[in-house]
């Protein structure tokens, strides 16, 4: 099943300081609309229904207009939600996703081969920025092909101005800080006025499980999230799952 392999990192070494000699060039960067939906798959749900229902999810990018990129898979952490499955999609701009969301082609995936499998389900939007160029907008190239895609869901306590934008920006100087680790990163505030239960989200693109692992597990991400998140955090939702190839999904 082309949603289940990883590429394992060797050598990784975690030095923030040495690596951000490296990117301390300022990038032109271009605003995207990210789109993250979670489903809860029901328990008996086949191997083949699985496929079948990912296969027309992760197509729907070719019937349809303005789906800069897209990846998908089964959640391979537990999570007190019980989410099974994530879909990431990125597109350029709002409006796009709005058509998206009302695209008869669209509503019939859903209604055809995603709920009858599943019992629930999360959609989140926010607006990020990317590297002006067309391979991290597109997400394409060999850096794309494999690794594990972290999904971040948090609800932020009110009247904390200053404290959100604070946490987040620390975040990110720590990711830039790994670029051994990670590909690519976006956050940005929930605009999905149907879903209020978390107000922002994170989507990090690992180069591999090894190297997420090395990233959760470091001292740096560790106190970051003790000392900023979690003095201002209600809840948090995190998910992960792997990448395949681009060369071996289906078309």
């Amino acid at each position: 099943m082309r949603y289940d392999r990883s590429r394992s990192l060797v050598g990784v070494r975690v030095s923030a300081s040495v690596e951000e000699s490296s990117s301390s060039i300022v990038e032109k960067k271009r605003k995207v609309v990210e789109h993250v939906c979670l489903l809860k798959a029901k328990e008996d749900l086949s191997q083949e229904k699985e496929n079948n229902m990912l296969d027309y999810l992760y197509t729907t990018q070719y019937q349809m207009g303005g789906i800069l990129s897209i990846s998908l898979g089964r959640v391979s952490n537990q999570n007190d939600d019980n989410y099974t499955h994530a879909v990431y999609m990125r597109f350029q701009r709002k409006e796009d996703l709005v058509k998206f969301y009302e695209k008869p082609f669209y509503l019939g995936v859903l209604k055809e081969h995603v709920l009858p499998y599943c019992h629930g389900l999360l959609n989140l939007d926010y607006e990020s920025e990317v590297e002006d160029d067309i391979l991290p907008i597109f997400r394409k190239g060999e850096e794309f092909n494999y690794g594990v895609e972290f999904v971040l869901l948090i609800s932020f306590m009110d009247n904390i101005i200053g404290r959100v934008e604070d946490a987040l920006a620390c975040l990110q100087s720590l990711i830039m800080g790994f670029p051994s680790l990670v590909v690519q990163s976006t956050h940005g505030q929930n605009f999905n006025l149907r879903n209020k239960e978390y107000t922002h989200a994170a989507v990090i693109r690992f180069r591999s499980l090894e190297a997420f692992q090395i990233f959760e597990s470091s001292s740096e991400y560790k106190k970051i999230w003790k000392t900023k998140f979690e003095p201002i955090t209600r809840k948090t939702l995190s998910v992960y799952y792997l990448v395949d190839p681009v060369g071996t999904e289906i078309m």
